[in-house]
C-alpha cells in the first residue's frame, strides 16, 4: 500500500503497554492503515514524520469543556477553544448543550449549539446534553430523539446551582431514562443546601473575598452529594459518573462502590492536583481581587494531602478520566470574573465559576509519567497516560469504534511528543504563549517536561510545534454522532446493598 503518511521512530504507547521500537505507522485516507516496519516503499510518495524517539500517543480527547455556553459571555468561542485543543494535543472534546430552567424542550438547546460550531472547530467534537427541566416528553421523547438523530449520548445533571439542580426523584428519573437507552449520565455532586447555608452566614459577617469561596464549598458537600448520588444510581442499577472530583472522601465513595462492582465512573481535573485554595488569597501588583480567576466548583482545596489523595486516585484507578473542565470566563471584562466586583466590592459568590484547561491538560498529566520522571517518583505509568485521557472516554461516550486507540481502522488521531530529555519539550506555562481566548491560566509558571511537537487529526498536522504552530484550519473538525457508551467500570445487575435479590421487579 501507498500510504499518504507514515510516522517513523516512535515509541507507540497503547492503553495496555508500549510498543517494540521500530513500529512505523501507514496512514491513508485519514485512517490508520498499517503498523509495522518498513513501510515505506522506495517509489513512495508518503508524507513522512519522524518521530526522533519521541512518544506517540493517541490523539486526546477532552470529555468535559465549556465553549461559547449562554453563561459564559466572556472568553472562548469554538474557534479559539478547539485551537487551543490541537496545540495542547487534543484532538476530539466533547461539550455542552444546555437547556434553560424554563425551557420544557432540549431540542432547541442542540439546535443552538451546532449553529454555534458548525464550521468553527479545529478539532472533532461532540455534545454532551445538560437537562434542567425533566419532563415526560424529554424523558420518554426527546432523550430517544437526541441518541438516535444526533448521536448524543451522555446526559450531565446538577444537584447544586439554582438554575440547574434538580430533585432526587428527578435524578433518578433521568437515571432511569438513560439506562434504558443506553446513555451516560454524568453527575455535578455538592450539597447545595450547605453550599447555601454558609454563603449566608459568611456574607452576613461581611467576608466575600475571593478566598472565602473555598470555605463556602467545603468537602463534606462534595463527599454527601457524592454519596447520595452513588445510592441513587445503586437503588436503579444505573451506571453514572460524577464529574470534576476534588475530595479524598468522596473518592473514597466511588473507590468503596467500585469495590461492590457497581458501575460508578469518576472524573478529576488538573486544577485539583496542582493547585491549592491559596491561590484565592494571590495578589498582582494593587489587584486584590486577582484571586477570583481561580474560582472553580468544587473549589481548590486547603492542603497538600488533598492533592496527595486524588494523585493515589490515578494511581490505583479510581478514576476513569481526566478532563479539563475547561470553562473560559475571562478575568478582566465587566462580564467575566470581575462581575464579582460589585461597587467595588468583592463578591465571590458573584464570581462564574470555572478555570481554562484545555490546552494544559496533556503536558501536566504527561509530565507525570515515567516519559518525563523516575519511576519511583513518576505519579502514573504511559498507559495509564493513554486510559485516562483517551482510551477510557472514547469508551465510555460511545466512540470506542474510532477514537481513543491507535489501531488499524480508526482515525489517525496522534500526538507525538519531544524525545525523553529533549530541552525542546521543556516548557514553563505562560498566557502569552497559549492559544485560548481567555486572558489568564491558571497554571502560570509551571513546568512541565514535554508538550506536543505534533498534533495530528484523521492524518492531517494541525499543531506542528517546530514551524507553523496551528497547522490546520477552522472548519476541519468534524461533528460526531456517538455510539451508545460503554460500562468501563463494574457492571449492571448489582443486587442494591439490603435489597433482596429481584425485588426492583416490583417496581422498575
Amino acid at each position: 500500500m501507498d500510504f499518504d503518511t507514515v510516522i517513523i521512530n516512535g515509541l507507540i504507547v497503547t492503553a495496555s503497554e508500549i510498543l517494540p521500537e521500530g513500529l512505523q505507522i501507514g496512514i491513508k485516507d485519514g485512517k490508520i492503515a498499517s503498523i509495522g516496519r518498513k513501510l515505506l516503499r522506495s517509489d513512495s510518495s508518503a508524507r513522512v514524520i519522524d518521530a526522533a524517539g519521541g512518544y506517540v500517543t493517541p490523539g486526546g480527547i477532552d470529555s468535559h469543556v465549556h465553549i461559547a455556553q449562554d453563561n459564559s459571555p466572556t472568553g472562548d468561542t469554538w474557534e479559539t477553544a478547539t485551537r487551543s485543543a490541537v496545540a495542547g494535543g487534543t484532538t476530539t472534546v466533547l461539550a455542552f448543550a444546555s437547556q434553560k430552567r424554563h425551557e420544557e424542550s432540549v431540542l432547541p438547546a442542540v439546535k443552538a449549539y451546532h449553529e454555534k460550531a458548525n464550521g468553527q472547530a479545529h478539532c472533532d467534537y461532540g455534545f454532551h446534553l445538560i437537562v434542567s427541566n425533566v419532563t415526560t416528553d424529554i424523558l420518554n421523547n426527546e432523550l430517544p430523539a437526541v441518541l438516535s438523530s444526533e448521536g448524543i449520548t451522555s446526559v450531565k445533571l446538577y444537584m447544586t446551582y439554582e438554575p440547574l439542580k434538580l430533585t432526587d426523584k428527578d435524578l433518578l428519573h433521568v437515571m432511569l431514562a438513560c439506562r434504558k437507552l443506553g446513555m451516560t449520565t454524568m453527575i455535578h455532586a455538592e450539597n447545595s443546601d450547605m453550599i447555601s447555608l454558609v454563603i449566608e452566614g459568611l456574607e452576613r459577617n461581611n467576608r466575600t473575598e475571593p478566598f472565602y469561596h473555598a470555605i463556602a464549598r467545603p468537602r463534606i458537600a462534595e463527599d454527601e452529594a457524592s454519596y447520595r448520588a452513588i445510592s441513587l444510581a445503586e437503588l436503579v442499577d444505573a451506571p453514572i459518573l460524577i464529574v470534576h472530583m476534588s475530595s479524598e472522601k468522596a473518592v473514597q465513595h466511588v473507590r468503596d462502590a467500585q469495590t461492590r462492582l457497581l458501575p460508578i465512573h469518576a472524573e478529576t481535573c488538573p486544577h485539583y492536583l496542582f493547585l491549592l485554595s491559596d491561590e484565592l488569597r494571590s495578589c498582582h501588583g494593587h489587584d486584590q481581587f486577582h484571586g477570583a480567576r481561580n474560582i472553580c466548583a468544587p473549589p481548590l482545596r486547603h492542603s497538600i494531602s488533598d492533592l496527595e489523595a486524588l494523585w493515589r486516585g490515578i494511581a490505583n484507578g479510581s478514576f476513569t478520566v481526566w478532563s479539563s473542565d475547561h470553562a473560559p470566563h475571562t478575568y478582566d471584562h465587566p462580564l467575566g470574573k470581575k462581575i464579582g466586583l460589585v461597587n467595588g466590592i468583592p463578591r465571590f459568590s458573584k464570581v462564574p465559576n470555572g478555570v481554562p484547561g484545555l490546552e494544559t491538560r496533556l503536558p501536566l498529566l504527561f509530565s507525570q509519567t515515567t516519559a518525563c520522571l523516575p519511576s519511583d517518583k513518576a505519579r502514573l505509568s504511559l498507559p495509564q497516560f493513554v486510559q485516562l485521557t483517551a482510551a477510557n472516554a472514547a469508551k465510555l461516550y460511545g466512540l470506542a469504534d474510532r477514537k481513543g486507540a491507535i489501531t488499524i481502522g480508526f482515525d489517525a488521531d496522534i500526538t507525538i511528543w519531544y524525545p525523553q530529555g529533549d530541552p525542546k519539550g521543556q516548557v514553563e506555562i505562560q498566557q502569552k504563549h497559549l492559544h485560548h481566548g481567555v486572558d489568564f491560566t491558571p497554571f502560570e509558571g509551571i513546568k512541565v517536561q514535554n508538550w506536543p511537537r505534533y498534533t495530528i487529526l484523521r492524518g492531517e498536522v494541525v499543531w506542528d510545534r517546530d514551524s507553523a504552530g496551528i497547522a490546520g484550519t477552522k472548519g476541519f473538525g468534524q461533528y460526531l454522532k456517538r455510539n451508545k457508551g460503554q460500562i468501563v467500570v463494574g457492571r449492571l445487575g448489582q443486587t442494591a446493598e439490603g435489597m433482596s435479590e429481584g425485588e426492583r421487579d416490583f417496581w422498575m
